[in-house]
Order: C-alpha cells, then sequence, then structure tokens
C-alpha cells in the first residue's frame, strides 16, 4: 500500500521536521508532502491535510500557524483540559479531527522552542524542570508527543482500517556517568590528605578509617562498583552506555587525572563490554574548545573515535551547546533531561534530530532523552528507595504504554550502597528488574 499524502499550503522546514519525525520515526508509515492541491485531491492513495482550513472531506488537521513562522516569540499557548491531561494550542474548529494543533504542539516541546525565550537560569546557568511548560501544566512524566502520534495513528486507521502500521517495542538503555571513577584510590598525594583533612574537620572518623582501609588495600573503593555492573549486563541482556569525565581536575571536575595508568585501565576495561562516550566538562559550555582537547584525550586512550556524548551537570544551552557538538563530530547526545524532576524534557521518550531554531534547521545530531537520573530521585526529590522505586515504576509504565525507549542515568558511586546511598542499590536493582520483566 502507497504511503500517506499530506497536503499542507505551505512546505516549510518546521513542517519538514514534524512529519518527519511523526510519520517516519514514530509511525514508522511513507509519506509525502504536497502543497499542490489539484494533486491532492486526484490521488487515490491515503491522505490528509494540514491547514488552517479544510478544502475537501478528507481527514483534516487545523494548523494554528506555529510551523509556517521563522524565529521565536512568546506564544499564546491555548492550554485547556481534554481526557483529564492538559493540552495546548487549542483550536476552534468543528472540522478538525482534534481541538488543538497537534504538530504544532509535538514542534514546540521536540524543538525545545521555550528554551530559547529569555528565562532565569539556575546557579549552572541551566533552564530548569521547575521553569519549563510541561512541568507547569502537568505533563512533564508523560510522553505527550508519542502518546499523540498513538492518537493520529488511531485517526488515521478509522478512515484507513486496512493500512499497515508496524508495530514499535518497548526498548531500555541503562547510561552510567563515571564523574569520580574512585572514592579514595588514585587521587595522587595532595588529594587524598586534603580528603583526611576534610574529615578530621568534621569529626567524621567514619570516613578517616573507611578511605584507610581502602588506601591500604583491606577493603574495595565504594565507588569500584564496576564488576557489579558488568554482572548486571550479563543476567538483563543489558547494552549499557558510560559517559567518562576526562577533564582537567577543577570546582566541579573531580575525576582521577586522565594520565594515571589505573583510570586509563579501567576505561579502556569498560570499553572492552560497553560503548563509551565524552561527558564534556563543567566549563566546556563556556570554554568550547575544551569539548575537542577532552575527546581527542578520550579517543586516544580507545584507539578509536568517540561519537556519543552527555554534558557534564547536564549543562545544555540551546543551540549553542549542540552547535559545538556537531562541530567536534558527535553523532549523539544523552543530556536532554533535568536535573530536578524526572520526566521527558522534549516530551518525547524515542531518539530524533536536534532542530536548530536560530538556524532554522534539522541538523544531523541525534538526542537520546533520559527519564530518570539517580541524584533527582535522592537530592532533588528526596525520596526514600521504597517511594523511588514507585517513581521508576510509574515512569517506566508511560513508556511501555507506547513501547517507547526508557533510557536511565545512574553513577558508579550509586550503586555502592554506601553513606548517603545506602539502600539504593536495590533501587537500581528494582528499575533492571521492571524493564526486564517490561520487555518480556
Amino acid at each position: 500500500m502507497e504511503g500517506f499524502l499530506i497536503y499542507t499550503p505551505k512546505i516549510t522546514s518546521r513542517v519538514r521536521y514534524v512529519f518527519k519525525l511523526v510519520m517516519n520515526e514514530l509511525l514508522k508509515v511513507e509519506y509525502s508532502l504536497t502543497n499542490n492541491l489539484d494533486e491532492f485531491q486526484s490521488a487515490d492513495n491515503p491522505k490528509f491535510i494540514y491547514s488552517d482550513r479544510r478544502f475537501t472531506d478528507d481527514i483534516y488537521f487545523r494548523s494554528s500557524g506555529l510551523l509556517t513562522e521563522r524565529g521565536v516569540r512568546s506564544l499564546e499557548m491555548g492550554v485547556f483540559e481534554r481526557n483529564g491531561i492538559k493540552h495546548f494550542f487549542q483550536v476552534n474548529d468543528k472540522d478538525s479531527a482534534l481541538p488543538f494543533d497537534v504538530f504544532s504542539a509535538i514542534f514546540y516541546l521536540v524543538s525545545r522552542y521555550e528554551e530559547y525565550l529569555p528565562f532565569v537560569p539556575d546557579k549552572h546557568k541551566r533552564f530548569t524542570a521547575h521553569l519549563s511548560f510541561s512541568h507547569r501544566i502537568g505533563i512533564l512524566e508523560k510522553p505527550m508527543v508519542n502518546i499523540w502520534a498513538e492518537e493520529i495513528k488511531q485517526i488515521l486507521l478509522e478512515k484507513y482500517p486496512g493500512f499497515p502500521f508496524p508495530v514499535r517495542k518497548f526498548k531500555f538503555i541503562p547510561t552510567y556517568d563515571i564523574d569520580s571513577a574512585y572514592a579514595y584510590l588514585q587521587k595522587g598525594l595532595v588529594r587524598t590528605l586534603g580528603g583526611y583533612y576534610l574529615a578530621l574537620k568534621k569529626f567524621d572518623f567514619e570516613d578517616i578509617m573507611q578511605r584507610t582501609r581502602v588506601l591500604l588495600g583491606q577493603i574495595k573503593d565504594p565507588f569500584d562498583t564496576y564488576e557489579l555492573q558488568r554482572s548486571y549486563q550479563v543476567k538483563y541482556d543489558l547494552r549499557p552506555l558510560y559517559f567518562i569525565l576526562f577533564a582537567r581536575y577543577g570546582t566541579y571536575d573531580k575525576n582521577i587525572n586522565i594520565r594515571n595508568r589505573k583510570f586509563n585501565f579501567l576505561v579502556k576495561w569498560i570499553a572492552d563490554y560497553a560503548k563509551v562516550g565524552i561527558h564534556p566538562s563543567y566549563y566546556s559550555v563556556e570554554k568550547p574548545e575544551l569539548l575537542k582537547e577532552e575527546k581527542s584525550n578520550l579517543e586516544n586512550i580507545l584507539k578509536k573515535e568517540v561519537h556519543r556524548s552527555r554534558q557534564h551537570f547536564l549543562r545544555l544551552i540551546l543551540p549553542d551547546t549542540y552547535q559545538n557538538l556537531i562541530e567536534n563530530d558527535i553523532r549523539d547526545d544523552y543530556t536532554m533531561g533535568y536535573a530536578a524532576l524526572p520526566g521527558f524534557r522534549a516530551g518525547i521518550c524515542n531518539s530524533f534530530n536536534f532542530y536548530n531554531l536560530d538556524l532554522e534547521m534539522e541538523t544531523k545530531l541525534r538526542v537520546h532523552p533520559f527519564a530518570v537520573m539517580d541524584g533527582t530521585l535522592l537530592d532533588y526529590m528526596q525520596l526514600t528507595p521504597a517511594d523511588a522505586i514507585d517513581k521508576l515504576r510509574e515512569l517506566i509504565s508511560e513508556v511501555k504504554k507506547v513501547n517507547g525507549t526508557f533510557i536511565s542515568l545512574w553513577h558508579n558511586e550509586s550503586l555502592s550502597d554506601k553513606k548517603r546511598w545506602q539502600g539504593w542499590r536495590k533501587v537500581y536493582e528494582a528499575l533492571l528488574e521492571m524493564v526486564h520483566n517490561e520487555k518480556g
């Protein structure tokens, strides 16, 4: 069967981007766009209209005009409630298949339109979860883009019941950030003495004892959870991704010295059984040249090119950060998520190409949004392990409903089950068990 023919009066780069995302990538069907009404009316294949008015009795989705604009501006969002969920870009057109401009709503979320407008950043210069439109109307924890794509599919199937839409499968991608490979080992004399001094200053004799026993080889470093991660990989047949902070030491960059032989051995050992990407340092946002240096140093150790990344501290300034990644041959980025709250920053639980609103063009940078981070649950939300498991169950359920991809962000230290992370290893193991069951 032929693909869908879509009539729209003006074919812009935004229009091309959104329909490629929805039809090709989410619904997995062929389609073509036309602005020729005669061609549309004479065509026999399945078709629908996306316009500000209806021309035929075919399926019609009302356009609000956002996809024919250029640049960004403050928008009237037209928020309303539907099926118990807040929607936006409401349209008053009884002929429209949906009471809102679904394609503009998708573009607004996926392009991160609101992050191009003026906002008050946090102390790390980040656009925060609490500023987001999705959080303010209560849809942050729902992958609305995927939900809407499924709704579009059902509308099309009502008119064309025999159309063969492929069935998607639920997927899980575990990812790890290695911000600090070891708690006590390989820190060098100055940092080690500094650690003893700080612990003594706080009267933290437990830390002094633990540090001493680790340095004497009596017990394992608490952050050395790599064999445990490997055992998870084997047990659950996982394909994890690792992002290594491979930068000069600084206020926010406190990993092991990149020339340390044991650290280099660890990085190569991880790369033997998992894919490794760069974790660009904190100040790479202000100093884009740092990315090139850090990526090159990591590539020299791995003896292969690195094409994946996730920003340290999730520092992401659009479009500059992503443009720097593109210029340094990064093809896949995993930064798209919030530190303070779980959910779907871009409203979607599948990867997508970054659209640069400054240049009004789709790029080849693939964005992979994550749904939850360990530090979000403990440090920002201050959940108990039991409550964290409940929250994970809710998020996994939302992704499973749309057969999307669930990406988690964890750290080696949170699997230590020590100090502030005591009791949290079982949270991650519950996560792995839940996604394993969902995958069947």
